[in-house]
């Protein structure tokens, strides 16, 4: 008789422990990249009112099975439906990443300081710091930081992502070390014939520091042959900066005249400057180290009858753009490659990698504790964190941005969790009160 009641008691609290969890399912439906618990019973023992016995061929008697009664229901298991993931929500956010798994199940790297913690949410922000931070905890986002020697990414022990460090608001500036000269050269141009049409070459030094070197083209005695000098080099402030005791022809050219320029005289093509059809050096480094020679080419100009217009004109750099030389760069944007690599873009032109988002593997994802905050942590059953990572990518798997993973609990199959365990609760509840039932009678009977 009382093991009926306790039966259905242990039923009653192990119904109500799945309701707990169907209850947590249904309050995180949107919590970003929650996943859904579920549980399973297990039965606990049973009491053997008689033991099995062996049958007797010779007396002609069979065996009899053991008599046993139940004792009740346990909860056998709580497991988390960790590898399926959630559904896409878009954002817009470029600091919103979504995990995409391709044959394993990926985890961000998260850290509060002192522990490390796993994480599917990927809602992040950049603090006051410069590090990109978990939305909701503040943690800091865990991967590989930049090689400063070699400027790739350096796969070690992973560490705090400082996107916006002190380093990382400026790009380099770069010397100009090419140029190329475009357009068309006219004879009849009254400056070419006169006092030299004027060609400006706009270029920088390694400190980003701007300078105009002024050019002259004249017309030479015969069809198709000029003359190219420099004139002057110019700063900001439309101040030479060519030093005393040194002249433009040392700079360019080697003589009164500068370099001789050449076009065929049958179809206005480039032959040569200076009898080579190599580009020219601008020995630039003669005014100092913070200077690069520039290699100026005129193979893309022509000679041709333009209305008496010319519209020669120094570009900086080749005609791909190499060499061109660059201004100080200030940060203008951060973006995150599928890979996971951070990239930082600047305003003068420059794209310079500032660390990589590393995640975690594991080979019992299942085996992960939760410790709230949509975070978890390691445990015996689950597998060990390196302490290094590996790169999103080397399965397939990938990062994508402005997006976000919504939790993964299926309402539909929830609430028909509900119900099975409201009735089951319903039934053992049936059960203490018809267990009651016969011990009145049972007392009664003294009456």
């Amino acid at each position: 008789m009382m093991r009926s009641l306790y039966s259905a008691v242990s039923g009653l609290k192990t119904h109500q422990t799945r309701m707990d969890v169907i209850g947590n399912n249904i309050a995180n439906v949107n919590t970003e990249a929650f996943k859904s618990s579920s549980v399973t019973f297990s039965e606990i023992m049973y009491q053997t009112t008689s033991s099995a016995s062996g049958g007797n061929a010779a007396a002609g008697i069979g065996g009899i099975n053991a008599k046993q009664v139940g004792l009740g229901v346990t909860t056998g298991s709580t497991s988390i439906n960790i590898t399926s993931a959630g559904a896409a929500e878009t954002t817009g956010n470029p600091f919103d990443l979504k995990l995409t798994d391709s044959q394993s199940t990926n985890f961000f790297i998260v850290s509060d300081g002192t522990n490390t913690m796993f994480t599917r949410a990927g809602s992040f922000y950049v603090d006051g710091n410069g590090y990109l931070c978990m939305s909701s905890t503040g943690y800091t986002l865990m991967g590989w930081q930049v090689d400063p020697t070699t400027g790739n990414v350096r796969k070690d022990t992973v560490s705090a992502l400082q996107v916006m460090s002190a380093d990382n608001q400026t790009s380099a500036a770069e010397a100009t070390s090419k140029s190329y000269i475009s357009g068309v050269l006219d004879k009849n141009d009254s400056d070419v014939k006169d006092k030299g049409y004027t060609m400006n070459l706009n270029l920088y030094d390694n400190l980003g520091y701007s300078y105009t070197a002024k050019f002259a083209v004249t017309a030479g005695a015969t069809e198709g042959q000029f003359h190219v000098s420099l004139t002057d080099i110019i700063d900001s402030d439309s101040k030479s900066i060519i030093p005393q005791g040194v002249t433009t022809q040392q700079l360019f050219g080697g003589n009164a005249d500068g370099y001789d320029l050449v076009y065929d005289r049958d179809n206005g093509v480039f032959v040569s400057l200076g009898g080579d059809d190599q580009p020219k050096d601008l020995n630039m480094t003669v005014l100092g180290n913070k200077f690069s020679n520039i290699a100026i080419d005129f193979s893309k100009s022509k000679n041709a009858n333009n209305g008496g217009t010319s519209t020669l004109k120094a570009n900086r750099g080749d005609s791909i753009g190499d060499g061109a030389g660059k201004k100080l760069g200030a940060l203008t944007g951060i973006t995150v490659d599928t890979d996971g690599t951070i990239h930082g873009s600047y305003d003068n032109g420059n794209t310079e990698t500032l660390g990589q988002i590393a995640v975690a593997r594991f080979s019992n994802a299942s085996g992960l504790e939760k410790v709230g905050e949509n975070c978890y942590q390691t445990t015996l059953n689950s597998g060990d964190f390196d302490g290094i990572g590996v790169a999103v990518d080397t399965d397939g798997s990938s990062i994508s941005t402005g997006e976000l993973e919504m939790s993964n609990v299926d309402l539909s199959g929830q609430f028909t969790d509900m119900i099975v365990t409201q009735r089951g609760f319903q039934a053992n509840s049936r059960v203490i009160t018809t267990s009651d039932t016969l011990l009145e009678e049972l007392i009664n009977l003294k009456r």
